[in-house]
């Protein structure tokens, strides 16, 4: 038994990086502990009305960065909901600052070769192209998954709750998540 008291939370924040698996497990583990789901690059889309992709190629990373900032505000107090961040969300201090105060932080581990066997196929993620636009493949794609998952490791550990998906099947990761998440949630 854990002696921390643990502050209450009913938002839970999924992150990871991209192909960790934060939009399968998010809908399946809400649905689960009966909260509602909300993946914030979707939500993004909906309220600007274009592609992540084409904010990226059109207005930059930074004004998307923006733009998901602002929306994790419209969201933070949206009681008994899963959020699945992006795989950058987490990487701006203010974002996280935003989302550890708010919520309960929980990072989909996945190692590089894994993310790399999801993602060599997926041509919608605008952090896997090269400057020209071009998709990246083969060891371009892997030099680039190892650089971001570099820069972003750190961020990710900062999570309160952190599980291993690869080789998982997800009605366990769901489990492990369901019931180490009982302590932090209302």
């Amino acid at each position: 038994m854990s002696k921390h008291k643990f502050e209450k939370k009913s938002v839970i924040f999924l992150t990871g990086f991209m192909g960790s698996g934060k939009s399968t497990v998010g809908p399946i583990l809400a649905n689960t502990i009966g909260f509602k789901f909300v993946d914030l690059d979707s939500y993004i889309e909906h309220k600007v009305g274009k592609k992540i992709g084409d904010i990226f190629k059109h207005e930059g990373e930074q004004k998307f960065r923006e733009l998901e900032r602002e929306s994790l505000r419209e969201l933070l107090h949206t009681a008994s909901t899963v959020i699945s961040l992006g795989g950058g969300t987490v990487t701006n201090a203010e974002t996280l600052d935003l989302i550890k105060r708010h919520g309960v932080m929980v990072y989909l581990h996945s190692d590089v070769s894994h993310i790399y066997q999801r993602l060599r196929t997926k041509s919608d993620r605008p952090m896997l192209r090269d400057d020209q636009g071009n998709l990246l493949d083969g060891d371009d794609l892997m030099k680039k998954i190892e650089n971001l998952m570099n820069v972003r490791k750190p961020y990710y550990e900062q999570a309160d709750i952190i599980i291993t998906t690869d080789d998982k099947k997800i009605g366990h990761t769901i489990d492990e998540l369901a019931k180490r998440l009982s302590h932090y949630i209302e």
